[in-house]
């Protein structure tokens, strides 16, 4: 239930507080005395659209706030987005502002930020609008489909929800396929370039990462084995076989220092360095020996090792930087090429489950059918039951189910088909109902509606324009019902509807001549005031005549006058 509505430069609207109450609370004025704003500022605050054209004029910014009664679907919502009740209301909030051509708008919920599209799922828990400009609305498919659903209950919902999840898990899987099957070429192209890629690289039976180094060297030492062995042997004539020979003259000097040491101990030391000498230069000169004699100049081991390192730096110019870089190479698409391999019967598969998923699709669809169906046969007869005593008595109604293909909303196209007078086919209701049957049906809708779905505050939008007062009167008795289990916002032009209200608010504004500017006032009206309103809106007038019938619509509609309260006006 909509509690309080705060509204600040928004519109006509300076500075504006207005609480309503349960039950049926109507809104009556002059045309153009503001009543619509009340609503236009309802609608922005839960997600409508606002633009800078609402600022009001002069101004650079405004907020609507209000709020609303606690529900457990509410409280639910507050949940979901981890945002803290207070106490038993929620409290909405919209701020606005215009700088330079910049115009910015945030919304809160109980102090905290959200976004347009969370303020629609809120919305749809709070208020519905009703409008007699809905024609559009009656037309399409897709609005008929969403009130047979609603009507549905619980059950269907639920339904079409899992209907929902199955066509988003076949849709899934059905772009998987087609974006597969789209890259087959490149899959098939891409396979057979690394199969020719992996054969020659484990052709090359790569183990090594150092291996072209270590042939490399092997290489510089058979391309020069007669230098390296002519210059091994005369290192070792010089080391031991000259004459006189690096051992020998060695020898020597350490006899020399031997034949003194007696004489100085300090020579004891360099004798036994140039003994050691002695014998590394002798077996030095051994390994030179036996280095030079197993040198053998093979030509065919050369010209083995000169085509594996062709074939090595080959690999790296075309793979890697490095024989390393070349291994890791050859491994990584070893892998990708077993999972190319693999994706024809990932093809297989996903067929399957697209096969699989679109069977769930379809089952989820009927089921949601029947419940269609079902709940279809109870609205044309409670329909037309709400429709009987608002002058349409000869009025007939039904749902046409067209089966379609499989959606989202499953797989039934709907259609409200009408007739307001006997002996006329049924057609679809949007494109022959007048405004005044419109009207009514969407009353009646509403009606027949709000059995199925929590309390939440109804607001109709002169939807009793064109009718007469007979029909008037019909109307007012189910908004009126309607009152009972709902909290109802009504704009009217009719006495008939006003006098049947459980509260009364009159909407008009003044012009201040001092400032030129324009107040809108909203007064809460009891006792005579309420007289005086219906009379006018009965007669244009307030004479005794008027007056009288004023009273004798309230004494009609038996409802005892509304407690005193103080009257709302404030100024623009």
């Amino acid at each position: 239930m909509l509690q309080t509505l705060r509204i600040q430069n928004f519109a006509l609207v300076a500075e504006l507080e207005v609480t309503f109450q349960r039950g049926l609370n109507v809104l009556t004025g002059e045309t153009g005395a503001g009543k619509s704003i009340l609503l236009d500022a309802i609608d922005a605050l839960l997600g409508g659209k606002l633009s800078a054209r609402q600022l009001r004029s002069g101004t650079a910014q405004g907020c609507i706030e209000a709020s609303f009664t606690l529900t457990p679907p509410v409280r639910d919502w507050l949940t979901t987005l981890e945002i803290d009740a207070e106490g038993e209301e929620v409290i909405c909030s919209r701020e606005f502002s215009l700088k330079g051509e910049t115009f910015r708008s945030r919304s809160r919920v109980n102090g905290v930020l959200v976004n347009r599209q969370q303020l629609q799922e809120l919305r749809h828990h709070l208020v519905h609008l009703t409008a007699q400009g809905q024609a559009v609305q009656l037309a399409s498919a897709a609005q008929q489909r969403d009130w047979l659903d609603r009507y549905g209950g619980e059950a269907l919902m639920t339904q079409r929800q899992q209907v929902a999840e199955a066509y988003r898990a076949w849709q899934q899987r059905q772009r998987q396929l087609q974006d597969f099957v789209a890259q087959e070429q490149q899959r098939l192209q891409r396979l057979d370039l690394l199969h020719f890629q992996l054969q020659e690289l484990l052709g090359a039976a790569l183990e090594d990462p150092e291996e072209l180094s270590q042939l490399q060297q092997d290489y510089q030492r058979l391309s020069h084995v007669q230098e390296l062995q002519s210059q091994s042997q005369w290192a070792y004539h010089l080391l031991y076989e000259g004459e006189p020979s690096v051992v020998t003259l060695l020898a020597q000097a350490q006899g020399a220092l031997q034949s003194i040491a007696d004489w100085d101990p300090a020579l004891q030391p360099i004798g036994e360095l140039l003994e050691g000498a002695i014998a590394h230069t002798e077996e030095a000169a051994r390994q030179l020996r036996s280095y030079a004699d197993r040198l053998d100049a093979d030509p065919t081991m050369l010209d083995a090792l000169g085509q594996r390192i062709h074939q090595l730096q080959r690999l790296c110019r075309k793979y890697g930087a490095d024989l390393a870089s070349v291994i890791a190479y050859r491994d990584r698409i070893q892998a990708e090429l077993a999972a190319l391999r693999d994706a024809a019967t990932s093809q297989e598969v996903l067929e399957v489950e697209v096969a699989q998923r679109r069977q769930v699709l379809e089952q989820a669809s009927e089921r949601l059918h029947q419940l269609r169906q079902g709940a279809a046969e109870r609205l044309q007869q409670d329909l037309l039951a709400h429709l009987c005593p608002l002058g349409l008595p000869q009025a007939r109604f039904r749902v046409q189910l067209t089966t379609t293909e499989a959606s989202s909303s499953g797989s039934d196209e709907i259609t409200f088909l009408w007739s307001a007078n006997p002996g006329q086919p049924l057609q679809p209701l949007g494109e022959i109902a007048s405004g005044g049957e419109m009207s009514r049906f969407l009353l009646a809708l509403e009606t027949c509606l709000a059995t199925q779905q929590t309390p939440k505050t109804l607001i109709f939008d002169e939807i009793d324009v064109g009718v007469s007062g007979r029909v008037a009167g019909a109307i007012a008795e189910s908004l009126s019902r309607l009152g009972q289990t709902h909290q109802v916002l009504c704009v009217t032009h009719q006495s008939l509807i006003a006098a049947a209200a459980d509260h009364h608010y009159w909407v008009h504004k003044d012009i201040d001549p001092s400032t030129s500017t324009t107040a809108i006032h909203v007064q809460y009206l009891t006792d005579k005031a309420r007289v005086q309103a219906l009379a006018d809106l009965a007669g244009g007038d307030c004479s005794a005549m008027a007056l009288s019938f004023a009273r004798g619509l309230l004494a009609q509609q038996q409802r005892p006058l509304p407690p005193a309260a103080e009257e709302i006006s404030l100024k623009t």
